[in-house]
């Protein structure tokens, strides 16, 4: 997929991000994206969402999805996915990240979980971008709270709550969890390959078969999401570099704004704790 530059040259093309001080483990973010695609990221968390105009086009668990004005996008933790325009104009949207502890925190309820990435309803994605945008626009933590429980309300009849252990066990699983603990080190295919006892190139076929992305597009993914908590609590861009196995700040920069729409630098700027 076509990455994107270090920062937006088309003004119809913008990121945004806040969280929220007196509210961790919220992030919102809201984006008009027209011209450039987005590389497999991942945000460690679940992604609330409502598209307010035109349309995206998106690979999630291997399949394509085309969201379009007034749908509704339900991700899930640790699930990598693409990004693009399906329409000439580009498409805006609002989306809400919330740690799976949050949710649990506000709802008494363990192993949320969407069946569904995509669907359309338009009455509730209209109240998800009226919400996300309520929390965006008010400092006073308890406006955010009742904001942030009104938000959960609406989304709720879309989740299911079946104990997710019931989906994880596959082998692979032990490769996701050998690169999220040595992300910041050089892994080769050898090395996770050794991790369940295949040769390199079987086991690099059959990780994409299971995972829909190579190896190296989850470390990479690791790697940014990683390097976005890093920027949150306000470590140096070249310190986040070398923390997470980049080459260099120029490396962060490129690999970052792929995946997310905006310059780590600036990213740091717009969550900064206040």
């Amino acid at each position: 997929m076509q990455g994107v530059p270090d920062q937006f040259t088309d003004e119809t093309d913008s990121a945004r991000f806040r969280h929220l001080a007196q509210v961790p483990g919220v992030e919102l973010y809201h984006a008009h994206i027209s011209r450039y695609a987005f590389e497999p990221h991942t945000h460690e968390a679940f992604g609330i969402g409502a598209i307010e105009m035109g349309a995206e086009r998106f690979r999630y668990r291997g399949t394509q999805y085309v969201a379009p004005v007034n749908s509704v996008v339900t991700m899930n933790p640790d699930e990598l996915h693409t990004g693009e325009a399906e329409t000439a104009e580009g498409w805006r949207y609002r989306m809400v990240y919330l740690e799976p502890d949050l949710l649990e925190e506000v709802t008494g309820i363990r192993h949320w979980w969407f069946s569904d990435v995509m669907r359309m309803d338009p009455l509730r994605a209209r109240q998800i971008g009226a919400l996300i945008y309520g929390m965006w626009h008010t400092d006073d933590p308890l406006a955010q709270k009742g904001l942030l429980l009104d938000l959960v309300d609406t989304f709720r009849p879309f989740a299911r709550h079946a104990p997710h252990a019931q989906e994880s066990g596959h082998r692979f699983d032990r490769v996701r969890d050998y690169l999220h603990d040595n992300y910041m080190y050089t892994v080769t295919l050898d090395d996770l390959a050794q991790v369940v006892s295949l040769s390199p190139y079987h086991f690099q076929r059959q990780f994409k078969a299971h995972f829909h992305v190579t190896p190296h597009q989850m470390l990479m993914a690791i790697r940014l999401w990683r390097a976005k908590n890093f920027l949150t609590h306000g470590m140096p861009a070249a310190e986040v570099a070398a923390a997470t196995g980049l080459v260099d700040q120029s490396h962060l920069t490129r690999a970052f704004t792929r995946r997310y729409g905006i310059t780590p630098v600036r990213y740091q700027k717009q969550v900064a704790r206040r």
